[in-house]
């Protein structure tokens, strides 16, 4: 790839190819070498234009979106940016897509199209500048296999428990960019006697819940988007909503979630810091951090702060990270005890506990 980006946009609406193509020109360092209607045509111009990144419309004519990810990855990967809109059935084909391996998403307007894309320009640009230099995580495994409607039965260990402690222990996590995946592949290998786990992932409101609901349908623990209020409890993992903080608090030996519609921070909300501080403050060296692949440097305070309080304290390595951000600004801010792939995370987890 060189100094400029070249992209690719995919979208059968002729208004979002214009104002994608008017947007992503601006920037300078980005050229839109090609639109396309459908994956059909896509597929015609990509030997001839060799883009580095294509943005993908979630529903189009003649092929499915899901049908031409799939092929893309499988055949020639390309950083994708999901183009979606913010519709439940829009959210589902989204997550399914990071999991085949788009870089991540932006959530179009419902209505007046054409200004909220242009309200949303500055995204839309970081997000491209963001998938040029992502590393392409393709999981290769049939839909049925990877997201079952239901459990195939109850949920139960995944992997050995006898060394689990039963201490008031809890597991906070935080990512961003690729999170989605990676959040999946940790939570889906855990046992059903872990401890509460809370979980901040950069999303939108729709996005949370409909991720949590995907998530619930694969893990052995039980998933669900948080509310103010829950109690933390064994066996469970609580999403934070999109558009909102969460923090814990305690009570005795018990801990309870909080939401709160306070500003952004670090230009996020919900925001990886304010979580792994409330952690560290109410939960001490009874916490364990993760911090995951994300742009950014999002958590890693919050995450020096649980180590400081005597957390111990984990994040991806860069080679198992779709972005290597957030993470490599946690180790260089020496908030970390351990730096280990993704694939280790869920072992490391029980050896913990």
């Amino acid at each position: 790839m060189g100094s400029t980006i070249k992209v690719l946009i995919v979208d059968d609406s002729a208004v979002i190819r214009t104002v994608l193509s008017e947007i992503l020109n601006s920037a300078g360092d980005i050229e839109v070498i090609g639109t396309a209607q459908d994956p059909i045509f896509a597929k015609a111009k990509l030997n001839s234009l060799q883009p580095d990144v294509i943005t993908l419309d979630v529903e189009m004519p003649r092929m499915d979106g899901l049908t031409f990810l799939e092929e893309l990855m499988r055949t020639r990967p390309i950083p994708v940016l999901m183009v979606s809109s913010l519709t439940q059935k829009a959210c589902d084909t989204t997550l399914r897509a990071l999991e085949l391996g788009a870089i991540d998403y932006v959530a179009k307007p419902a209505i007046g199209i054409a200004d909220g894309v242009e309200a949303l320009a500055q995204e839309i640009i970081d997000k491209v500048r963001i998938a040029a230099k992502a590393r392409i995580r393709f999981s290769g495994r049939p839909e049925g296999a990877a997201l079952p409607l239901q459990p195939a039965g109850p949920k139960a260990s995944a992997l050995d428990t006898t060394r689990m402690a039963t201490t008031d222990k809890l597991i906070a996590i935080g990512a961003s960019t690729g999170g989605t995946q990676a959040i999946t592949e940790v939570i889906t290998q855990l046992p059903s006697s872990v401890p509460g786990i809370v979980i901040v992932q950069h999303m939108p409101p729709v996005f949370t819940r409909s991720y949590a609901e995907r998530l619930n349908s694969m893990a052995r623990i039980n998933v669900k988007e948080a509310e103010h209020g829950d109690r933390i409890l064994r066996g469970t993992a609580f999403i934070a909503p999109g558009g909102r903080h969460m923090a814990i608090r305690r009570d005795g030996a018990l801990y309870y979630l909080e939401l709160s519609d306070g500003p952004p921070v670090n230009y996020v909300k919900p925001a990886v810091d304010v979580l792994f501080h409330s952690v560290a403050r109410f939960a001490g060296r009874n916490a364990l951090g993760i911090i995951l692949t994300g742009m950014g440097e999002d958590g890693a305070r919050g995450l020096k702060e649980m180590r400081e309080h005597g957390a111990l304290t984990l994040a991806q390595d860069e080679a198992s990270c779709v972005i290597f951000g957030m993470p490599k600004r946690a180790i260089d801010l020496a908030a970390v005890d351990r730096v280990l792939p993704l694939g280790q995370i869920p072992r490391q987890i029980l050896e913990a506990l």
